[in-house]
């Protein structure tokens, strides 16, 4: 991860990740075909296992769909946003384009996964009238821009303006679902 993240996908080379590693380059070749396996088994074991935890655990019967959208961000900006996992989201984001392989591999193995769970919540938010806006269920992207927001944020513009993310995040909230009343 560290190879990857301070070099970027295309000038990291396997040689230095084996020399990081303490060990020789052929025995990166006795688990990984390519530097591309060896990335996508970096997301599937450091970002792969949140989306699933994320996306797996039924919700409460009683529970309001904003506070497991709540429950979600919190866990994202503390695992993703903040952290390395982070850096390998931006990664993703920057050299995607160039690596359309890297991306497809990324889009089917954690964005997939997140929209389909989002585009659940939203859709039992709507059923249980929690959710006005019929048509966010097409666009669960609306609902987590935050959280990209946030990953963005903290690598490029925190050290200018520091973001509170989970305060964002509850604004964005308030704009779906109606502002909170205090209890």
């Amino acid at each position: 991860m560290d190879e990857f993240i301070a070099r970027g996908f295309a000038a990291t080379r396997l040689d230095d990740v084996a020399k990081r590693a303490g060990v020789a380059k052929g025995t990166i070749y006795l688990h990984f075909k390519d530097k591309e396996a060896l990335f996508e088994e970096l997301i599937r074991t450091a970002i792969v296992p949140l989306v699933s935890r994320l996306t797996a655990t039924p919700p409460p019967v009683d529970a309001s769909v904003r506070d497991m959208v709540e429950g979600f961000a919190r866990v994202f900006i503390q695992e993703v946003a903040e952290t390395r996992r982070g850096d390998l989201v931006r990664l993703v984001v920057a050299e995607g384009p160039r690596f359309p392989e890297v991306a497809d591999f990324y889009y089917r193995e954690v964005v997939s996964r997140g929209l389909a769970g989002m585009r659940a919540l939203i859709e039992r938010g709507i059923a249980r009238g929690e959710i006005r806006q019929k048509n966010l269920a097409r666009y669960p992207q609306i609902l987590v821009a935050p959280a990209i927001i946030a990953v963005i944020w903290q690598s490029l513009f925190s050290r200018h303006a520091p973001l509170d993310a989970n305060e964002m995040f509850r604004i964005h909230l308030d704009l779906i679902f109606g502002e909170r009343r205090p209890t």
